[in-house]
């Protein structure tokens, strides 16, 4: 029986996990399997869906470059043949997997893109601990075009601790 009970036939639907069977009449039908389940299977893991990565987004890294190549568009296709086409396509250079490195003196920290500040005044890509002008010898590569930066820039903190006396107006009190 494919759906619904004896008295009316085309309300709800049976669940298609092998195990239950149970007549649901609200069913989930899987986007990737297109079968119906009850309330229990409708997740990919609870009815062991054979197409549960259907979209999802796959990556291969290259082992010689350190490429990241997507595999998403490419069902039914082996990773290793994906992997000898780049091979074969001229991107694979081996010189490219080097990552970046932050360039402050002493500093070994791998620039990734979660942990990479670019400096507003020298435009140089540095890890976060070294974001502040400050701490990685920031040198402005154009004076010119942002007055306020090379002004803060010369400032050097010499005018951040004296207090400006504002002129005081003369106050009125009453006995």
């Amino acid at each position: 029986m494919e759906g619904g009970s004896e008295a009316f036939p085309d309300l709800g639907r049976h669940c298609q996990n092998p195990d239950c069977h149970q007549l649901d009449f609200l069913p989930f039908t899987c986007n990737a399997c297109k079968k119906a389940f009850c309330l229990e299977h409708r997740s990919y893991k609870s009815h062991a869906c054979p197409k549960s990565d259907i979209n999802s987004r796959k990556v291969v890294v290259c082992e010689i470059c350190s490429a990241s190549i997507e595999t998403t568009g490419h069902y039914g296709e082996d990773e290793k043949n994906i992997l000898e086409r780049h091979g074969k396509s001229g991107d694979c250079d081996p010189k490219k997997k080097k990552k970046p490195a932050c360039p402050v003196r002493r500093c070994k920290e791998v620039l990734t893109f979660s942990n990479t500040a670019t400096c507003k005044i020298c435009q140089i890509k540095v890890c976060l601990k070294h974001r502040f002008p400050a701490d990685h010898a920031c040198k402005p590569t154009v004076l010119d075009e942002n007055k306020f930066l090379v002004a803060l820039a010369a400032r050097n903190g010499k005018d951040c601790g004296k207090k400006v006396v504002a002129p005081t107006t003369p106050t009125i009190k009453a006995c």
